[in-house]
């Protein structure tokens, strides 16, 4: 059997994404911290943990692969990463009724926080 146990996030500066992702998805870094690696878990113990490499990588436009932040109240979410450092990203693409919002993190890593309120499509 086979489950996701993290997801990697490629970064230059590992500290600043370590504050930006503990605070966005109130996980918790395990201890020891590397200097060039933290793990990120759930501070709930449920769900997949988040890594951060400290290997700096070509962004690459649209990314291959993304995460989906489901969210109760996804405009107060997007709101509170903002203030994080999080930015908005438009995409011209993007449907109207779409139930999504794209954001990058401080370093341009995208993901999209997803309304995820009870009724909603997520």
């Amino acid at each position: 059997m086979l489950s996701v146990g993290s997801v990697v996030i490629r970064c230059s500066d590992l500290e600043r994404q370590l504050l930006f992702w503990t605070a966005a998805l109130d996980y918790e870094p395990r201890l020891p911290l590397d200097d060039g690696f933290a793990l990120l878990r759930p501070r709930s113990g449920a769900g997949p943990n988040v890594s951060l490499d400290a290997v700096p990588s070509e962004r690459v436009l649209p990314p291959r692969i993304h995460l989906d932040l489901y969210a109760d109240d996804q405009q107060a979410e997007v709101e509170r990463l903002e203030a994080l450092g999080a930015l908005r990203v438009h995409w011209p693409k993007r449907p109207d009724d779409a139930d999504y919002i794209i954001m990058e993190d401080p370093e341009g890593n995208r993901f999209c926080v997803v309304d995820a309120a009870p009724g909603a499509a997520a």
